[in-house]
């Protein structure tokens, strides 16, 4: 099953079954987090709670992603409680497309400090089932109010030197009223990064990081498939400037997905009641690493076909938000 969340013509929300094109509406409830809360009430999974409230109107889900109608599948009505995160070096060959972002700048030390943690994953990783094995590299990449919605453009601030797509599988989770996490599934993401940034120094990453994000546009809903080839393309003046394969799913991962979650949920700041979690598992391709410079107009296609409809994202450049020295005193 693939959730959605859209807007009407009006502007009031609604959740949605994809089916054939179309999207059903799931009756009653307005958004994908009040159905999982309903469903861990009830002690059921989201399948039986959709089953159970029933499906009305149809729509046509092609006019609904040209009209820009189709939200990303999971929010929260207030962003600040909405945390987006992500772990790197995750997948097998993520090290090389960052070794060679590094060498490029002739950082040493960051290509050191990338092969012993991606060796450390490769060697503890995947432990036994229950068990914590090593703990990845971790970044924050900011609260709701960072996340476009499938079809718009991500801003480019001033300061940013770079404005580069991260293909990646995302998973979507809300935390139930008993202070637990319930994965609501998976959806296939572009996390964007300032990669001229990063590569000036690895300690910049978290700088990098803080930019906008998308995901969607459907919540594929179960178990994440073990192997997923997707496509990663750039698109410029209507012809395509890049286009690579990236590979997901733990067959493609130095990570288990569980002990990817268990280093993000440990911490007991992230299991607020009915906060939403965003959290991107990491990639191995990466337009930056074959020398792409992306500029505003260009469009971003991440397809993968075991979920549904492809994420398209554009890029615009914005006026600054802050200048040096604005700071008020009391």
């Amino acid at each position: 099953m693939r959730l959605v969340q859209f807007e009407l013509s009006h502007g009031e929300r609604r959740v949605g079954v994809v089916e054939d094109g179309r999207v059903r509406e799931v009756q009653s409830l307005r958004t994908v987090r009040e159905l999982a809360l309903a469903a861990i009430e009830a002690s059921v999974d989201l399948r039986q709670q959709v089953q159970s409230l029933g499906l009305g109107a149809s729509h046509d889900y092609a006019q609904l992603l040209a009209e820009l109608r189709v939200l990303v599948p999971l929010d929260h009505p207030d962003p600040a409680h909405m945390l987006v995160s992500g772990t790197g070096l995750t997948h097998l060959g993520s090290a090389a497309a960052r070794d060679k972002m590094h060498q490029q700048a002739g950082d040493d030390s960051a290509l050191t400090d990338t092969m012993r943690i991606f060796k450390w994953g490769v060697e503890g990783g995947k432990p036994a089932a229950g068990q914590a094995g090593v703990q990845p590299e971790w970044f924050y990449k900011g609260d709701g109010s960072i996340v476009v919605r499938p079809g718009q453009a991500f801003a480019v601030p001033p300061f940013a030197e770079d404005a580069g797509e991260e293909p990646e599988i995302g998973g979507l989770y809300v935390i139930g009223q008993d202070g637990k996490p319930y994965r609501l599934g998976y959806a296939v993401g572009n996390e964007f990064s300032d990669h001229v940034m990063e590569r000036k120094n690895y300690l910049y990453l978290a700088h990098s990081k803080l930019r906008n994000c998308s995901y969607g546009p459907e919540l594929r809903v179960g178990e994440l498939p073990r192997h997923l080839a997707g496509t990663s393309r750039i698109v410029r003046d209507g012809e395509v400037l890049w286009q690579n394969e990236f590979l997901s799913g733990e067959a493609n991962m130095c990570h288990s997905l569980e002990n990817l979650e268990y280093h993000h949920f440990k911490y007991a700041q992230f299991l607020r009641p009915g906060d939403v979690h965003i959290h991107f598992f990491g990639t191995a391709t990466l337009s930056f690493a074959d020398g792409i410079r992306t500029r505003p107009g260009d469009v971003f296609e991440i397809s993968q076909a075991e979920f549904g409809a492809p994420l398209i994202n554009g890029i615009r450049a914005v006026d600054a938000v802050f200048a040096p020295g604005a700071v008020g005193t009391l």
